[in-house]
């Protein structure tokens, strides 16, 4: 994905940061899907990314998702439960997929 094409809202950035996120990742392989869920706070967005503080299991952590904000979905109040881990996430701002696709050579 190129940053340069993606286009860019600097009001809905600022106004996203320290909000919660439920993220789904779908990396597909030749071998099959992995998928991974995880969930945290942003922390900071700019032009080049997302950077969210990882919360739960994966505390500590932090993850950089590509700066497509349209790819940041209004989350429904509720549970959320991260079938991965157990986890359950209540209340999230916001919820997010991505589907990474392997190439082979």
């Amino acid at each position: 994905m190129n940053p340069e094409s993606i286009e860019w809202n600097e009001q809905r950035a600022r106004a996203m940061v320290g909000k919660r996120v439920l993220i789904g990742i779908t990396r597909v392989t030749p071998h099959g899907k992995v998928i991974r869920q995880m969930f945290g706070t942003i922390a900071s967005i700019d032009r080049q990314g997302v950077d969210i503080e990882l919360e739960g299991a994966q505390a500590g952590q932090t993850t950089r998702l590509p700066p497509d904000l349209d790819s940041f979905h209004s989350a429904g109040p509720g549970d959320y439960l991260l079938w991965e881990t157990g986890e359950i996430l209540a209340d999230p701002d916001f919820v997010s997929a991505w589907t990474i696709r392997e190439v082979t050579a």
